[in-house]
């Protein structure tokens, strides 16, 4: 369960890449990238299933942000391969790639991205007006998305107008906009209280399952792995817990650059592995009196040891 660097040692990798049909949404193959001789990335190797989801975890500067900015092409490995629904992104020209984002990926950035000075409707739309869709087409796919994340009655509202919340459930709605079947998530949930960010959490599970948008979710809130991995929304739309995690959800831990731990939340969980424990206990150097903090992870574990 550690690193998946050589894919013909790594049981995990031939599982998830073996008899894939159709093509993979992401594969990375020994991808390698540095800056200025520091490494970011060291020889990593995964697959994204269509319809499947990772969740991305580690310290600040382990490589999660370069390894999206590679899915997205924004960045060029040194080493290794990208692949995009099976075909080779590395070396793409720039309108390539811009018309590849456009068609096939969605992404939700960490910092607010909403263009200032014009309206709901307007940002929603914009990568479909940019792609000079109809205007009765873009009016329905606006529509659509934005009552897919309750904003269906703040058409005309300026973006600056909108609640921290909201704002990201705009920003979610432009990224879903045409349902785009690859979704790239980085720390969604950043800044946002408890309430907003299960809204944004449901949102993203509603898309997940009810479009098969495949998805890798960055996140350094461990308590949203098992939360994403629990909750699947059935065909009539309804949002039910399972305490069985999906077979197509996976955790990966970057550490250095490397893929540390890859596996299931269970096995997440349960892992004695030091970069594991170090996420999901981690030691500061200054400690504030007997603090009990709940773990977010114990309860999955009471109730696997309970149907053990």
């Amino acid at each position: 369960m550690l690193a998946m660097s050589d894919e013909n040692d790594n049981p995990n990798y031939n599982q998830m890449t073996s008899g894939a049909e159709p093509a993979a949404a992401i594969e990375f193959r020994h991808v390698s990238l540095s800056f200025d001789d520091v490494p970011a990335l060291r020889d990593v190797s995964f697959t994204l299933p269509r319809g499947g989801m990772i969740c991305i975890t580690g310290d600040s500067r382990s490589g999660k942000s370069v390894l999206l900015r590679l899915a997205l092409g924004f960045l060029q490995p040194d080493e290794g391969d990208v692949l995009i629904n099976g075909k080779s992104i590395v070396g793409l020209e720039e309108t390539d790639l811009l018309a590849l984002r456009r068609e096939a990926m969605g992404m939700v950035f960490q910092e607010n991205a909403l263009f200032t000075g014009q309206s709901v409707f307007e940002n929603a739309a914009y990568r479909l007006t940019d792609h000079d869709w109809p205007a009765e087409d873009v009016e329905r796919a606006v529509v659509e998305v934005l009552t897919f994340v309750g904003l269906q009655g703040e058409l005309e509202k300026q973006a600056e107008e909108l609640s921290g919340g909201m704002k990201r459930r705009l920003e979610l709605a432009r990224a879903l906009i045409g349902w785009p079947p690859i979704m790239l998530f980085d720390e969604p949930t950043s800044g946002l209280d408890p309430i907003n960010a299960k809204q944004v959490l449901d949102l993203i599970i509603r898309a997940r399952d009810l479009h098969g948008i495949s998805s890798l979710y960055v996140t350094k809130a461990l308590h949203e792995i098992p939360y994403l991995a629990a909750r699947r929304v059935l065909a009539d739309g309804s949002l039910v817990s399972n305490s069985e995690s999906p077979s197509d959800l996976f955790v990966m831990l970057l550490a250095e650059g490397r893929i540390a731990f890859w596996g299931s939340p269970r096995d997440f969980a349960d892992s004695q592995l030091s970069a594991v424990q170090h996420m999901l206990h981690p030691v500061t150097d200054a400690l504030h009196g007997d603090v009990e903090v709940d773990d977010p992870w114990r309860h999955n574990r009471e109730t696997h040891s309970r149907t053990d």
